[in-house]
């Protein structure tokens, strides 16, 4: 109970913050008080669905996503200037493939960030998701590295399970 509390308190506290930063209301007596019945909606109904604990308020986590969504960033900035590039040459050489990407991840949360990373970096798309791996389309066959799909998974894993989900193989618990 009091881990939930605890919990409670955090997301409380987290989307009080967020609101105020996303809306700037802050001497608006009426905005602020929708602000409070938000949160205050959202956390009963996260409390009565169960939610409040530290899978779904992951909030020890923050720093890695932090890292992760950095660099994932920087990465789709790059994949967009070559894309911009591809597009923009006077040859237009695009020969789009689809490969298949093994996947190791366990946890759903990992695969879905991996697969929704893939989808996010311009010139590629996950197409399909399958117990082994994912159906991906690129753009040229140099968006279907497998060593830069290893390296999106290894850091989407380290992001979302910790580096210790790292040194397990598949299928341990």
């Amino acid at each position: 109970m009091a881990s939930r509390l605890f919990y409670g308190v955090l997301l409380a506290l987290v989307l009080a913050v967020l609101w105020l930063l996303l809306s700037g209301y802050w001497f608006k007596p009426l905005l602020v008080g929708f602000g409070v019945f938000a949160v205050i909606v959202a956390l009963v109904a996260t409390a009565r669905m169960g939610l409040l604990d530290g899978e779904s308020v992951p909030f020890a986590r923050l720093p890695q996503y932090l890292k992760y969504w950095g660099w994932l960033g920087a990465e789709i900035f790059k994949a967009n200037i070559a894309v911009v590039r591809i597009a923009m040459a006077p040859d237009l050489n695009i020969k789009p493939v689809m490969t298949r990407v093994a996947v190791t991840a366990k946890s759903d949360m990992a695969r879905t960030t991996y697969a929704n990373s893939i989808t996010l970096t311009p010139g590629t798309v996950t197409v399909e998701v399958e117990e082994t791996g994912f159906l991906v389309h690129a753009l040229t066959e140099e968006f279907a590295d497998q060593d830069a799909f290893r390296d999106m998974e290894r850091r989407s894993i380290e992001a979302v399970e910790g580096k210790k989900a790292l040194e397990k193989p598949r299928g341990e618990a």
